[in-house]
């Protein structure tokens, strides 16, 4: 009964939220479930597409660095899990269909560390490339995607940091992620590449 309960007050919940911040976001599409957010910043350059979720503590940024705009776009039907960080500067884009797992790290930027004689909180923040993540495509748990791309119907395994474009179709594994299946169209199957 407890549990009925609390799915239920969840459900509740996830309406009212976004029932509350529907004209905070650039767009917020339908039958969107927002769970108990850790913390939302630059609601207005952020796009949620329909029927996605976004699960408790998550905290999605979108804070242009200095004059320019930033572009956190989710699309349709993504699923991501508890406590991510999704953090953009310039261009995120979320392509629709992806999973997510939980305690996964996106970012389009990084902190400057060239000057040896300043703590690294207090340097400037780097630009990187943006970050597309490909529709179809599952993000494992505790991942880091920093500036790079992942293409679409590809795996990300469980603690792997990716900071190199990972093609279409592809699994990746390790820090730094790299390739080590590929889907190969002529015989339908996926194949070692390593």
């Amino acid at each position: 009964m407890f549990e009925l309960v609390y799915k239920l007050f969840k459900r509740i919940s996830s309406i009212l939220y976004c029932i509350r911040y529907k004209n905070c976001f650039s767009f917020l599409g339908k039958d969107v479930r927002i769970y108990s957010p850790l913390k939302i910043q630059g609601n207005k350059s952020i796009v949620i597409g329909n029927k996605t979720r976004l699960s408790e503590g998550i905290w999605l940024a979108s804070i242009p660095l200095e004059s320019s705009s930033a572009s956190l776009v989710i699309g349709d039907n993504v699923l991501i899990g508890h406590h991510n960080h999704i953090y953009c500067t310039s261009s995120i884009i979320i392509e629709n269909d992806v999973l997510i797992a939980d305690k996964v790290y996106i970012s389009d930027n990084s902190h400057s560390f060239e000057d040896v004689n300043i703590p690294i909180w207090r340097q400037q923040i780097k630009q990187l490339r943006g970050v597309v993540i490909g529709e179809g495509s599952w993000i494992g748990e505790n991942v880091c995607i920093i500036g790079a791309s992942v293409g679409k119907h590809c795996v990300i395994g469980a603690n792997s940091v990716v900071t190199k474009d990972i093609p279409d179709y592809s699994v990746a594994v390790g820090t730094p992620a790299r390739v080590i299946k590929s889907y190969d169209f002529t015989i339908s199957k996926w194949v070692k590449t390593i």
